[in-house]
């Protein structure tokens, strides 16, 4: 099966290509852009971003910039990858996550000939995002690093602030508690953030019932 735009802009005539890698023993060819001429430079340097973070957040996978959705994929990638019920589909992450054989070509973007994107900035951001949290749970993780961080500051600060107090008095009585029973109880609330974004990441990862494994193919004996 071989996945393509209806607005040409990618070439059909790459398609023979991707079907000769495919004979050769590719289970997935995913075509590459090499240009970008058509794009104006905040598209490209917000592009650019989104693979950087993606990859930087991500450890299962990584996106090759560039890539899309013009793909070939073999039987048995089309099987694996309808074996995925989850409702929110980041498809350029889901066909390298199945871990087939997986081959490159390039090519250039033709120009529309036609019409213009339905693509607007805030839809390329909500993409953006479902792709992010669709691979990774850090962002829930973090918020404990965060916590723990902010309740060590805070018992480092009362220790300063203790020790300020014994040698040249308060400036204004109760500052001192005041503050430190904030940060502290701050620094425990984001660290429960943490601990339940921990469950809810796990829960997350379970309910999209990801296959743990998929068989390329069954020979009979």
């Amino acid at each position: 099966m071989i996945l393509i735009d209806s607005d040409l802009q990618h070439p059909p005539e790459r398609i023979p290509a991707m079907a000769t890698a495919w004979r050769e023993g590719a289970e997935v060819v995913t075509a590459v852009r090499d240009d970008r001429d058509e794009e104006d430079l905040m598209k490209v340097a917000t592009a650019s971003w989104f693979y950087r973070v993606f990859n930087r957040l991500v450890d299962s996978i990584q996106l090759q910039e560039g890539a899309g959705d013009f793909r070939l994929l073999s039987a048995p990638v089309v099987a694996a990858v309808t074996q995925m019920r989850e409702a929110t589909r980041f498809s350029k992450g889901l066909m390298p996550w199945t871990g087939y054989r997986s081959v490159e070509i390039f090519y250039s973007r033709m120009a529309r000939a036609g019409g213009r994107s339905s693509w607007s900035s805030l839809k390329l951001w909500r993409y953006a995002l479902d792709g992010i949290f669709s691979f990774t749970v850090k962002p829930l993780k973090v918020w404990g690093v965060i916590g723990a961080v902010i309740s060590l500051l805070s018992f480092i600060y009362a220790a300063l602030i203790v020790l300020r107090t014994l040698l040249i008095g308060a400036d204004l009585p109760g500052y001192a508690s005041l503050i430190v029973a904030i940060l502290f109880l701050g620094g425990i609330q984001l660290i429960g953030i943490g601990v339940l974004g921990e469950y809810i990441g796990r829960i997350y990862t379970n309910v999209k019932r990801r296959p743990h494994y998929f068989v390329r193919a069954v020979h009979d004996s």
